[in-house]
Parts: structure tokens; C-alpha cells; sequence
């Protein structure tokens, strides 16, 4: 989920600051049921909040397996220079 976060935040338009996040941590995570190989996981991320002056972003992931919610977690990534 960190690393789809991760694509949220880079700019196609400003080269220099493409693949420059890091993984500033996670809050509430929880897991809901097991996955298992076969199973196809379909992952959202959402931004809930961006601070461009530091490039500090909050977003929340959630995992699927058909209709079940298998994982949800709060994400923070962080944009280098």
C-alpha cells in the first residue's frame, strides 16, 4: 500500500523529483482475514491530506479480496528533494 501511495505523489511534469518518497510510517492498521496465494488483492489508496510546503502526505489504504476488506491502514509518505 506504501509504495502505490507512493505513485499518488509523483509529479510527471518536475523530473527531478521522480522516485524521491520514503515511508514515513503507519497508524491503525488492521488485518482482517488471511490472504492466500490465488487470492487477487485489489489495493485503494486515498489522499486525506497534503502539505506541499514540506511535502509530508497522510493517505488511507485499504485491501480487498472480492468483496472483502482484508486490510486497512493509515499511511504517511514523505516527498524528498
Amino acid at each position: 500500500m506504501a509504495q502505490l501511495g507512493g505513485l499518488l505523489m509523483i509529479d510527471p511534469e518536475n523530473e527531478a523529483a521522480k522516485n524521491n518518497f520514503f515511508f514515513g510510517g503507519v497508524d491503525n492498521c488492521k488485518w482482517r482475514r488471511p490472504v492466500v496465494p490465488g487470492d487477487c488483492l485489489m489495493m485503494r489508496v486515498e489522499l486525506i491530506k497534503f502539505n506541499k510546503r514540506y511535502g509530508f502526505a497522510k493517505m488511507r489504504g485499504t485491501c480487498h479480496v472480492g468483496a472483502n476488506l482484508v486490510c486497512e491502514a493509515d499511511l504517511n509518505l514523505v516527498m524528498g528533494k
